[in-house]
């Protein structure tokens, strides 16, 4: 009976290492324990991950402000009493700004 309970103990010991394991290598603890060893390596990482958003936030704002200003233009085109005025002085600044930058 102990020989039993003992052959049980093992498999379910083994069965949990297996599983632990897995995990282990699902999330990549290796690769990550080697980039902890080259420092230098995870700075140039970050900060080309760091470069890559600032870019990425760049892009998209500059597509979302776009996209704004066609807004307000269409608004502006409506004539609207309050709020064509406030948009079309809006517009008109951007357009400024833009035509001495450019």
């Amino acid at each position: 009976m102990i020989n039993i309970f003992n052959r049980r103990w093992a498999n379910a010991l083994m069965k949990k290492l297996c599983e632990v394991e897995w995990k282990l290598e699902r999330a990549n603890l290796a690769e990550f324990i080697q980039l902890l060893e080259k420092p230098g390596r995870l700075i140039f990482l970050n900060f080309l991950s760091g470069l890559s958003r600032g870019f990425g936030i760049a892009i998209g704002l500059t597509i979302v402000a776009g996209l704004f200003i066609i807004l307000l233009t269409k608004l502006a085109e409506l004539n609207l009493p309050i709020i064509g005025k406030a948009i079309a002085d809006l517009v008109r600044i951007v357009n400024f700004h833009l035509r001495n930058y450019t």
